[in-house]
């Protein structure tokens, strides 16, 4: 399973803002230490704070910082707000007809489980798991 590049990138600025604060940071400085399209960062970081995951700041010194403490932040809430769906397939055809083999088949039904293994792990998981380390990210990302 591939998480989209919006998950991954909610989660580099979660882990970004956890590093810095409790200073402000801002989108671009984000998008330069990660190489990532200043663009894309907009929107995530405005989801982000709309769903009450970081504190944002418009304006000449503005920026954000975390809304919550990084224990707090569970990694399977931040990928499920990336994602558009739990559902790895849809068993609907090129015409959004269901699949001819659907009332035999299984696969939806392990792929689903499947999908549900996936989240419960991340969901055992909090921001603070992902900068334990934060020396050794700070150096990398030369914070």
């Amino acid at each position: 399973m591939q998480i989209s590049a919006y998950s991954d990138y909610s989660l580099r600025v979660l882990m970004q803002a956890a590093l810095r604060g409790p200073a402000r940071i801002t989108v671009d400085e984000v998008a330069q230490a990660y190489g990532i399209s200043r663009h894309h960062l907009v929107k995530i970081v405005h989801d982000l704070g709309r769903s009450g995951y970081l504190a944002t700041q418009r304006g000449i010194g503005g920026g954000f910082t975390l809304a919550r403490q990084p224990e707090e932040i569970r990694l399977g809430d931040i990928v499920r707000l990336g994602e558009e769906t739990e559902t790895v397939i849809e068993c609907m055809d090129k015409n959004h007809r269901p699949c001819r083999i659907a009332p035999a088949c299984r696969l939806k039904g392990v792929l689903d489980e499947a999908a549900g293994a996936f989240f419960e792990v991340l969901d055992g998981y909090s921001l603070a798991d992902l900068v334990r380390q934060p020396a050794k990210l700070r150096a990398v990302l030369e914070i």
